[in-house]
């Protein structure tokens, strides 16, 4: 008999419920049979003890069977044991090795929901079926933390700091054994049943990404199996992939390109668009795909990821050279201050305002987001060190199609509304920049201390004048849009269709729609 003496602050350790807690963890699978007290069942409404033994643990657990002996039924069984609030596994592994290491278990692939930390240490660690731990950093590759499961191995050793585990040489063989059996299991898979592998694609893809992401040697058999997904739901290996889009999605400088969108209803038009020019784009909505695109472009020879809106259609594939049918540069001028003066302010956000002809049956004001800012601040929401581009503003183009008729009424009511005011001014301003660039030159390569000062002035004065003209010219511009609904309502359904238009914005969007009715 072992006699222990508890004492006050330590009497939770003799409640039953506590006792029986700490048994189901820590000897639920010990090779001896761990009796409890006797067996209890209901009589006469109450609970009473029988003369059989409470044994809470199971000896022959199923990573110690054969698994020719097993079903499908005892693996999910099993695995809702271990975990009774979970989902049902995806797939799984029995693992069982006798050289050059010993190594027995079971692991599954959970459906991982979405928060990729909550998923982290479920596999539990044995040694000859004395419970461990269930931190298993070091034993397995990072990536695999997400499984579940149960791994038992005597070769481990045991109460000692996890910086020696990750040095022990066996500790390092049952790492590599074990990606190695993750890698053939799902090759096996793609292999022998693709459609159940397509099927359970979404569920699988969060971990084969992460370990492409961490470990080099899973990336290069993964890369064979690993799926990218288009709008349409189909799936295509890498290989696959490429061959598909080469003919189409190639640019003038050779350069393959993958489109993609992360959101299929916010980026619903622009899709459209890039499927009416014949192009596929995927659908990369996932918690990786930012850094898997990153990965992805460093991989794959003479390619790039575009999303769908980060430029207007005839933009994102460039086959050629444009030709110049462009607006007068006094026109863009026009055109940009009109719409840049009804631009809502919204903070930490930035709008260049552009013109391009794209044709008169393309939307007449598109908003994009360059691929390369978008991408870095993402990347700063998951990534260490790039905090700074999270602090960035975001920076949208608002495209103006030249072409369509609503930006040529635009153009035409705004320089017969504004000529009165905009010829004198313009006038005003090209005489001043001739004094400017008359007073530039005189001092052009002269040293600082060998200008005269009256120059200096002179030339502060005629800058001066400049800036005060131009802020005329965009104040008349700027007249002429606040009572213009047309440029208005045209910025709104932008910002509409980007899902931008909020609040009071909104609501004014909705009466002067109304209006305009």
């Amino acid at each position: 008999d072992i006699i222990l003496y508890f004492d006050d602050d330590a009497k939770e350790f003799l409640e039953e419920s506590r006792i029986s807690e700490l048994l189901k963890k820590y000897c639920k699978f010990l090779p001896v049979p761990i009796a409890f007290g006797k067996k209890k069942e209901w009589k006469d409404g109450k609970q009473v003890e029988t003369s059989e033994d409470n044994i809470i643990n199971d000896t022959t657990p199923l990573w110690t069977r054969k698994p020719s002996e097993l079903s499908d039924e005892d693996y999910t069984k099993f695995y809702r044991e271990l975990y009774p609030m979970s989902d049902e596994p995806l797939f799984w592994i029995h693992l069982n090795v006798d050289y050059p290491f010993h190594l027995t278990g079971i692991l599954y692939f959970p459906k991982v929901k979405s928060n990729i930390e909550l998923n982290r240490n479920k596999i539990q660690l044995y040694s000859n079926q004395v419970y461990v731990t269930d931190s298993v950093e070091g034993i397995v590759p990072d990536f695999l933390t997400l499984l579940h499961g149960v791994i038992d191995s005597p070769d481990i050793p045991l109460n000692v700091s996890r910086s020696y585990l990750q040095s022990d040489s066996n500790v390092k063989k049952i790492s590599t054994y074990i990606t190695k059996k993750v890698s053939d299991r799902l090759q096996s898979i793609f292999k022998n049943d693709r459609p159940q592998f397509e099927e359970k694609w979404n569920d699988l893809k969060i971990f084969i990404n992460y370990g492409m992401l961490t470990q080099e040697d899973f990336y290069e058999k993964a890369s064979k199996f690993a799926l990218f997904t288009d709008m349409d739901g189909k799936h295509y290996t890498y290989e696959e992939y490429q061959m598909l889009i080469k003919d189409n999605q190639t640019d003038k400088d050779g350069n393959l390109i993958y489109l993609y969108a992360n959101n299929k209803d916010e980026q619903f038009s622009y899709i459209e668009a890039a499927k009416n020019k014949g192009y596929n784009v995927l659908l990369m909505d996932g918690q990786l795909d930012v850094a898997m695109v990153s990965m992805l472009e460093q991989k794959f020879e003479k390619s790039r990821f575009t999303r769908v809106d980060s430029d207007v259609v005839d933009n994102l594939i460039v086959k050629e050279d444009k030709k110049g049918d462009a607006l007068e540069a006094n026109k863009q001028e026009a055109l940009s201050a009109v719409f840049k003066s009804q631009l809502p302010k919204v903070d930490k956000t930035e709008f260049n305002v552009m013109t391009q002809a794209l044709g008169e049956n393309s939307a007449p004001v598109m908003i994009t987001q360059s691929e390369y800012m978008r991408r870095m601040k993402e990347m700063a929401n998951i990534q260490a060190g790039m905090s700074f581009y999270g602090e960035m503003p975001d920076m949208f183009n608002l495209v103006l199609n030249s072409d369509h008729k609503l930006i040529k009424q635009v153009l035409s009511e705004e320089e017969i509304a504004c000529a009165a005011d905009i010829v004198p001014l313009q006038l005003s301003i090209d005489d001043v920049t001739k004094q400017r660039d008359a007073l530039q030159k005189k001092q052009e390569g002269k040293k600082e201390e060998d200008i005269p000062t009256s120059e200096k002035d002179e030339l502060k004065d005629v800058n001066k004048k400049l800036d005060e003209l131009k802020i005329k010219k965009e104040a008349v511009f700027a007249g002429y849009a606040s009572k213009n609904k047309v440029v208005r309502q045209l910025i709104d359904l932008a910002l509409l269709q980007n899902n931008m238009l909020k609040g009071e914005a909104l609501n004014n969007f909705v009466k002067r729609s109304i209006e305009l009715i």
